[in-house]
């Protein structure tokens, strides 16, 4: 018998651990409909005022039993749904929409039972019937029913919608876990795929420093034997070839320069001799130390030199090679015979050109000097601008001139480096190159 006694004792207990948090809730709504039922089977008895003091009391039971038991059913229900692939909003929606399906439907049936308890009360003498109705009559138990209804709609209504409101939540709060996982994932690949392409734009750089370094020697060698040889008697067949050699050496010489100064620049090793200079002067200087090139080219010049003052704070050897090397590729690549343009103007931080006569001069620090060289390509220009920067790139396919590729990868890396933008326009057969240097 105690031993019968002790297992039903444990059960109750178990069941109390296990089901506790109802207990409150089932709790007070017995207490409600203890005090509804006393209302109800009493309410010929008191008076309208203690009627409605019933209804106060028992809703204030019934909306914390259900405030209660209405969340515990809720959490219980749906505790499997939100997993892996249940946490889309299109899923919640789902769900939530099902869930307040019911909850409409359980709903519409308490008001439909609260209606006809009130119609019953006022047309049949109420649900246990026989009673006489008189001029003191009382059908404030029905009133009371239908309020109290609708009372516990609403607040059910709301608990059930802050429910879900919470779910959404934490639907939110998982896209957003994963939105964050994606995107540290895409950036970890960025990075590493960045790493990747630093390490291999060093290990070409490298190469091309330690190539270009290596093989000066050599062609140095070459030069001074050359040299040495044309000195020498030689027929006019040997002297033809020598000659050839001569050139194709001072080619390869040139190249092996512009290979290093190219993976000089890349390698951002350099340091650079900042001065003031004008720019205007300077391209007149470029113009007088190519003389002889410009001549034997058979190319126009017009120069288009701004009559404001270009002065500029920068590296005045590095500033020359710019402008040299793009002077050098009009007269590789430009048709014979036709004009080359070359402008220089200012710019001003909006972007805006010239300067009208009532403006101040631009502050230095407020201004862009630009340099355009346009020139008539005697080419096809078959290819985009992105392509004609890259490194050996030519635009002469045919490589029919003697250009080598490097050029304007030298103008854009030395341009870039000194701080400045570099840009190229093609209509048609112009070719513009465009310098803007702050």
């Amino acid at each position: 018998m105690d031993t019968r006694w002790k297992n039903i004792v444990k059960k109750i207990y178990a069941f109390a651990e296990e089901n506790g948090r109802y207990i409150p809730g089932v709790m007070l709504a017995g207490i409600g409909i203890c005090i509804f039922g006393v209302m109800i089977a009493y309410r010929n008895s008191y008076s309208t005022k203690i009627v409605f003091g019933f209804g106060m009391a028992g809703n204030l039971c019934i909306g914390v039993s259900l405030a209660i038991l209405l969340r515990q059913y809720l959490d219980q229900r749906y505790q499997g749904w939100g997993g892996k692939e249940g946490c889309e909003y299109d899923a919640w929606k789902k769900v939530r929409s099902a869930s307040f399906k019911r909850f409409y439907k359980a709903g519409a049936l308490a008001c439909l039972m609260a209606v006809w308890y009130l119609y019953d009360l006022v047309y049949r003498g109420g649900v246990w019937g026989g009673m006489r109705r008189g001029w003191n009559y009382n059908y404030a138990t029905g009133y009371v029913m239908v309020i109290t209804v609708l009372i516990q709609f609403l607040l059910a209504e709301k608990a059930v919608r802050n429910y879900w409101d919470g779910r959404l939540e934490h639907v939110m709060e998982w896209r957003d876990g994963i939105l964050r996982r994606r995107v540290e994932e895409s950036l970890e690949i960025e990075r590493k795929s960045l790493e990747k392409v630093s390490r291999s734009d060093q290990l070409r750089v490298d190469l091309l420093t330690n190539v270009s370094h290596d093989l000066k020697t050599p062609i140095t060698s070459m030069v001074g034997y050359i040299e040495l040889i044309k000195k020498e008697e030689l027929s006019d067949v040997v002297r033809d070839y020598i000659d050839v050699v001569s050139a194709r050496t001072e080619k390869l010489k040139e190249m092996i320069n512009s290979l290093f100064s190219l993976a000089k620049a890349s390698s951002g090793n350099v340091e650079f001799q900042m001065e003031n200079f004008e720019v205007n002067r300077l391209i007149e200087q470029i113009f007088a130390d190519m003389a002889d090139q410009v001549k034997e080219s058979g190319l126009q010049f017009v120069m288009q030199l701004t009559k404001e003052a270009t002065s500029i704070y920068s590296d005045n050897t590095y500033f020359y090679r710019i402008c040299q090397n793009l002077i050098e590729n009009t007269l590789k690549y430009s048709a014979k015979g036709t004009r080359v343009f070359v402008k220089t103007y200012l710019k001003d931080a909006a972007g805006e050109t010239g300067q009208r006569p009532e403006e101040p001069e631009p502050e230095a620090g407020k201004r862009k000097i630009c340099i355009e060289i346009t020139n008539t390509a005697g080419y096809s220009m078959d290819f985009t601008k992105e392509d004609i920067v890259e490194r050996f790139a030519r635009a002469d396919q045919a490589r029919t001139s003697e250009g080598n590729g490097l050029g304007l990868a030298i103008v854009s890396t030395y341009v870039k480096a000194l701080g400045g933008e570099f840009d190229i326009k093609i209509d048609c057969d112009q070719f513009k190159a465009c310098v803007e240097m702050g």
